[in-house]
């Protein structure tokens, strides 16, 4: 059985709705989520002009490898109505895989650990919330000590 860390996350319709019908396919078609990390909204990060996001993290049980979880999840958003117009655009569902187990993947689609989570607040709040002293792969640092360090600046708060 296999660990994954995802964050789902949009800023397009119901966000609210969307993300807990995220959650439903993650958990009908890709493995059990274990933990969810609470909502966070954040201002839209490399494309500013655009809606806030709101984030959550997911842990999940999957007996799926990486690369059969990200084709799973590349589903969950075509059916969910995810359109990919531009980098960084507005969406109604994105669902990135932030960690699997400790694995390192470098593949044309699938990078893992997520190259940018680093970088993101809006990534590792929210997973810091669930599991703060997972060990980055690469980095070799905890969540926690990432958030830390993080350089993003925007604010990213519980959304209630």
């Amino acid at each position: 059985m296999n660990t994954a860390y995802l964050l789902t996350g949009g800023n397009l319709g119901d966000r609210e709705k969307n993300l807990a019908d995220a959650r439903d396919h993650v958990n009908a078609q890709c493995g059990k989520i274990v933990n969810a990390s609470s909502l966070y909204e954040t201002a839209a990060w490399g494309n500013t002009d655009q809606p806030s996001f709101l984030n959550q993290a997911l842990e999940i049980r999957t007996e799926l490898t990486a690369r059969q979880l990200m084709r799973r999840l590349l589903k969950v958003e075509k059916t969910m109505g995810r359109v990919r117009k531009e980098k960084y655009g507005p969406r109604i569902i994105d669902i990135d895989i932030l960690l699997f187990n400790h694995e390192i993947h470098n593949y044309p689609l699938l990078k893992l650990p997520h190259p940018e989570m680093q970088k993101r607040r809006f990534a590792l709040l929210p997973l810091a919330e669930i599991v703060p002293a997972i060990i980055h792969p690469v980095l070799n640092k905890t969540i926690a000590e990432l958030l830390k360090q993080c350089p993003d600046t925007l604010e990213v708060k519980k959304y209630s």
